[in-house]
């Protein structure tokens, strides 16, 4: 083991029943440093911190901490250290204060009682910090987007002077803005002498921050090497065992509409005529928006997806792209404009409504584990509390045809599971994710909403959950698909639309939908024949 090195760990295991999540793991970081930890979701990534930050007991191995053993059996017992974690699964109590959620651990005190002024200036501090001096320390949690409660919470982590900060995709919900701000903070913090173990399915994030790699793979710690000595594709074969051919799978071939969907609809008439065939363009609007407004927050939407098309929304982050999807979900109130569904004007006022067999619009959101699952519930359970209805008879659950049908879907979606009556909050990400949508594909949904669908996913997974979106695009499923990976956009959309301050500004088909092309127009730019952005 490395002598100079801040915190080891030598011949760790950890079992979850059959599962092997940790199999005699060695692991060294060091001060000074930013210690990238590469790996597949299952691949022990998560179990190895937990470990260290102790919240999870080991059954074999020891741990040291500047050359003394130390053990945890409580989180507590590693913050003494100085060892402090940002986990992915946000630790923040929504309904109290930003100010309240930063301080909560060690809340400035005056005669005994918590002095709210004092407290009111550190959370102001560390925001600051975190270049975050536009969020309200006063506001509630809940009423910040995904983005800006990671950035509560990293800022939180710094309040409390940690020796070994560990973030586990720290980054997955936030802004590219947020990124940059947040790489120059860890840099800083790696100038100040701290170690810093960073989590990250993103290989270029880790090409781009990290000073060392460590690639895990079935819980086992495969190799450790200096940043810039393994290529992607060679760091790529260690986390999956095997080369990544293709990314995205192929799409249709598709006819370039006349004009833009956004701009002009077809006619009634010939929408009526025509039926999806994978790999031609269908022809029927499952969906057509018309004039849809919101507040300030969205003006003047107009497009329509067909059956079988992938159609994206791009453009920086929030601009109107969360908001589109909710109003279509029903999810927000004071919505203006027409929806139609198979050219039958209808109104969605709440996601019950969206998801009746007449509609079938879902949604599989940014956020899995507050807004997708039930943790505590098991596997069956999430996968078929959507579809109870289609499952009983006289109010009795079927459980013979309910076990069928789930176990079908577990196999068809390749979620690795031991038990279907382990809980859903004990599976990896990825398997999280299949889960959401092995949900809704049980509900017999129509169309698909997906915010971020890849978010926290690894490389592996990534290229199933594409498949399979294309899959069900083939067999006539309308999705519409937000990301905030440009990557994901070319690879995987039939046409993109790129919003701006809620409008849409341009719409990119076939040889159109290029990185270059997608990142002008969400600047509101126009890109001339020589390939020169314009005003």
């Amino acid at each position: 083991m490395n002598e100079t090195a801040f915190l080891e760990v030598k011949g760790v295991s950890k079992h979850y029943g059959g599962i092997i999540a940790l199999d005699n793991v060695d692991f060294a970081c060091c001060r000074s440093s930013i210690h990238a930890i590469l790996g597949e979701n299952g691949a022990g990534k998560s179990t190895l911190i937990k470990v260290i930050a102790g919240v999870v007991r080991p059954e074999t191995g020891q741990m040291k901490l500047e050359g003394r053993e130390v053990s945890f059996t409580i989180p507590s017992d590693a913050a003494r250290e100085g060892i402090f974690c940002v986990f992915q699964e946000l630790s923040l109590m929504p309904d109290m204060t930003v100010a309240d959620n930063i301080c909560i651990t060690n809340p400035p005190r005056k005669w005994g009682l918590i002095d709210y002024r004092a407290q009111l200036h550190r959370a102001e501090e560390l925001l600051a910090r975190v270049s975050c001096e536009d969020i309200n320390p006063l506001i509630r949690v809940s009423d910040l987007p995904l983005s800006r409660r990671q950035m509560v919470e990293i800022a939180k982590a710094l309040g409390r002077n940690p020796r070994l900060l560990i973030l586990d995709e720290a980054t997955s919900a936030l802004t590219a803005a947020d990124v940059e701000k947040i790489f120059d903070i860890l840099k800083g913090l790696r100038d100040e002498g701290l170690a810093l173990l960073y989590i990250t399915h993103r290989l270029r994030e880790a090409e781009l921050l990290a000073d060392t790699c460590s690639v895990f793979r079935n819980g086992e710690h495969i190799e450790t090497f200096s940043q810039g000595h393994k290529t992607p594709d060679e760091i790529v074969r260690l986390m999956i065992g095997r080369a990544v051919s293709k990314t995205f799978p192929p799409k249709p071939q598709r006819e370039k509409p006349a004009s833009p969907a956004f701009k002009a609809q077809e006619a009634p008439e010939e929408r009526s005529k025509s039926s999806v065939t994978p790999g031609q363009t269908p022809a029927v609007s499952m969906l057509d928006i018309q004039g849809l407004s919101w507040e300030n927050r969205l003006h003047d939407i107009s497009f329509s997806v067909r059956q079988g098309e992938i159609v994206g929304l791009g453009g920086l982050d929030g601009q109107g792209q969360r908001e589109l999807l909710l109003a279509l979900l029903g999810v927000l109130r004071g919505v203006q404009g027409v929806i139609k569904i198979d050219n039958r004007r209808v109104r969605i006022d709440s996601p019950s409504k969206a998801k009746n067999p007449g509609y079938g619009i879902v949604m599989i959101p940014e956020d899995r584990k507050t807004e997708g699952l039930l943790l505590p519930m098991s596997i069956r359970e999430n996968i078929s509390l959507a579809s109870l209805d289609k499952l009983s008879r006289a109010s009795v659950i079927n459980r013979k045809m309910e076990n069928a049908r789930v176990e079908e879907l577990v196999r068809q979606l390749k979620i690795k599971i031991r038990t279907l009556d382990d809980p859903a909050g004990s599976l990896s990400g990825g398997n999280q994710q299949k889960l959401v949508v092995a949900k809704w594909l049980l509900l017999g949904a129509r169309c698909l909403l997906l915010m971020d669908p890849t978010r926290g996913i690894d490389v592996g997974t990534k290229e199933e959950m594409y498949s399979l979106l294309r899959r069900l695009a083939d067999q006539g499923t309308a999705i519409i698909f937000h990301s905030t990976d440009y990557d994901e956009l070319v690879g995987m959309c039939d046409r993109v639309i790129i919003l701006y301050r809620g409008r849409i500004v341009r719409e990119l088909v076939g040889d159109e939908i290029t990185e270059h092309q997608i990142v002008a127009s969400s600047l509101n730019l126009t890109v001339d024949q020589t390939g020169s952005c314009q005003e």
